[in-house]
């Protein structure tokens, strides 16, 4: 099975055509623009994942915990050939497979069906512990959360846990709006930090930044890319 890119003629710069053909209320747009490039550089240089690759083991696993705002997320795989452009016009509408909330069922190249807050970074340790048990070797799993679910309990157990058991395959990206309701001394990174995780904090808009901290080497660490973007007001 093949990962190689689908050559669908599309680019960074189609992306804001693409999220402008999804119309409607409760878009959340800035939960999907804070979104944008660190998604795009994901898919474009780091997943191991196409949709010719389908659903081959040995795939990449990317979990979008920040699912209440797919307009992004969906505008990164059409352009990545998971389905056809002429999808997005439907965003949201009862008969549409793109709903307000990504659902792994409907959607192609969807792992997880995500939006409430809390639950994505769990499901990732969970992913990453799955494919070691089944002896998935090369296999990686990245999971995109937003700074505001570090207000749920759920993350810091996962945090916790992923740091203690040095879960080497689990990365996170945290989409730092300023939008979580209390600090941390230090910030985000400082967390991941205390529980044993590789870290860096780049600007989420500087694709070359994102890149080198998505790659960084993590040898028996879970490693986490904390991305500043502009405030959500």
């Amino acid at each position: 099975m093949t990962f190689t890119d689908v050559h669908t003629g599309y680019g960074y710069d189609d992306l804001p055509r693409l999220m402008s053909l999804m119309t409607g209320d409760e878009k959340h747009g800035p939960a999907a623009t804070s979104t944008l490039d660190a998604l795009w550089v994901l898919y474009d240089r780091v997943l191991r994942v196409s949709a010719e690759g389908g659903e081959a083991p040995e795939r990449d696993r990317f979990l979008l915990s920040k699912g209440h705002g797919p307009m992004a997320y969906y505008a990164v795989l059409a352009a990545k050939g998971f389905f056809p452009e002429s999808l997005l016009a439907g965003f949201g509408a009862y008969d549409s497979p793109l709903g307000h909330h990504p659902d792994r069922v409907l959607v192609p190249g969807v792992e997880i069906s995500s939006g409430s807050l809390g639950h994505g970074l769990p499901l990732a340790v969970g992913s990453a512990l799955g494919l070691g048990a089944q002896g998935v070797s090369g296999a990686v799993v990245w999971v995109l959360i937003g700074d505001a679910e570090l207000d749920e309990g759920s993350n810091h157990e996962a945090i916790a846990y992923a740091g203690a058991v040095g879960l080497e395959r689990l990365h996170a990206v945290v989409i730092d709006n300023a939008s979580a309701s209390h600090g941390r001394p230090g910030g985000i990174a400082a967390r991941f930090k205390a529980a044993g995780w590789s870290t860096a904090t780049v600007d989420g808009r500087d694709h070359e930044a994102l890149y080198e901290a998505y790659t960084a080497s993590h040898p028996g660490r879970p490693h986490v890319v904390v991305a500043r973007v502009e405030a959500k007001v």
